[in-house]
């Protein structure tokens, strides 16, 4: 699919994964819509990057709020890529705690909810606006989802985490047929140990042990590694029902 001149949408879009992916949208000639949560930055975002961009406030669990950014993209255009950043860390929470208590369950169901629900909120309702369209070049859209490696490797105290982001991977292949008939591919991305928010907290001994750990190129990913399979899965016209390991090789130890 020619990016150019088409209208992309790209959650989580206000830092990260999702402002680096709006980014290489943008350098391909699209117009595109960022979402993120309300005073994330969002506006400063999308005015760093010209014109071809614009931000809309919205929580991916609110279907109202979701619907004026779909609106949003809209106006610039028929809606034809959606690239789905937009989520959680998890709470790194074991089943049973030290001294024997279960583990939590409102923190379970809302890490659940903010990666698993969210997702399939952002889906839908991107799918439904994608299947619109007048078919250009085979496609009607298509949309990149965002798992995890802990979807395969989770490690002890990510099972709120794993739970979710193996769910989206699950998924994948079924709204791939799902969307079939209307022209509309649905691919996943399953990113390593990525130098994003989540792991910028970390001590710097624990940030370089990391990157150590991945057989090559021995470093943590950075947003652009994800932005560029991100535009590679919209442009390529074969690529369906796919999750994409993006992990330098590494595999996680139990902890």
């Amino acid at each position: 699919m020619n990016l150019s001149g088409q209208s992309a949408l790209v959650t989580g879009g206000a830092s990260g994964l999702g402002l680096a992916t709006a980014s290489a949208l943008v350098a391909r000639g699209a117009q595109v819509v960022l979402v993120d949560l309300p005073g994330s930055g969002g506006a400063e975002a999308a005015g760093g990057l010209g014109g071809n961009a614009a931000f809309a406030p919205a929580d991916i669990l609110d279907e109202a709020a979701f619907g004026k950014a779909l609106d949003a993209a809209q106006a610039r255009g028929a809606l034809r890529a959606v690239v789905h950043c937009a989520g959680r860390g998890g709470d790194r929470l074991r089943i049973i705690d030290k001294e024997g208590n279960p583990g939590d369950f409102e923190s379970f169901t809302e890490v659940v909810r903010v990666n698993l629900f969210g997702t399939y909120n952002v889906l839908r309702l991107s799918a439904a606006r994608i299947a619109g369209n007048e078919p250009l070049d085979g496609d009607r859209g298509a949309i990149v989802l965002t798992s995890s490696i802990a979807a395969f490797d989770g490690q002890m105290g990510q099972t709120a985490y794993t739970a979710s982001k193996a769910a989206v991977h699950g998924i994948t292949l079924v709204a791939a047929r799902d969307l079939a008939s209307r022209q509309i591919r649905v691919n996943t991305i399953a990113p390593g140990t990525f130098d994003t928010a989540m792991l910028a907290r970390l001590r710097t001994d624990l940030r370089e042990a990391l990157a150590a750990a991945v057989p090559h190129p021995r470093r943590l990913g950075s947003p652009d590694d994800y932005a560029h399979m991100a535009v590679a899965l919209l442009e390529n016209p074969y690529v369906n029902g796919e999750t994409v390991r993006l992990d330098g090789a590494i595999r996680m130890p139990p902890r």
